[in-house]
């Protein structure tokens, strides 16, 4: 599915982003659920609205291929308060 993709945009009065596929179809996928269930912290809560918003086709690519946790743990920076003292 991922090299049917055409296009993707992010619908912000629906929260999804649209993706329109080679065969005609389109696939509506639901940032907030997407947020709910990958996103750990504050810092990879934004890291995913910066790709909705900046890089939809990554963002659908990440997600589809499964390396959307991957992706958030290497390129977000969190240190939780306990582990500061």
């Amino acid at each position: 599915m991922i090299n049917n993709i055409i296009s993707c945009e992010f619908n912000i009065d629906t929260a999804c982003v649209e993706v329109k596929l080679v065969d005609g179809s389109m696939v509506s996928i639901d940032c907030i659920a997407v947020k709910n269930e990958y996103a750990n912290n504050m810092y990879e809560a934004s890291e995913l609205v910066y790709l909705v918003y900046n890089e939809p086709m990554s963002y659908v690519r990440l997600l589809l291929s499964g390396k959307m946790e991957e992706y958030l743990r290497n390129n977000t920076d969190y240190t939780p308060l306990f582990d500061l003292r």
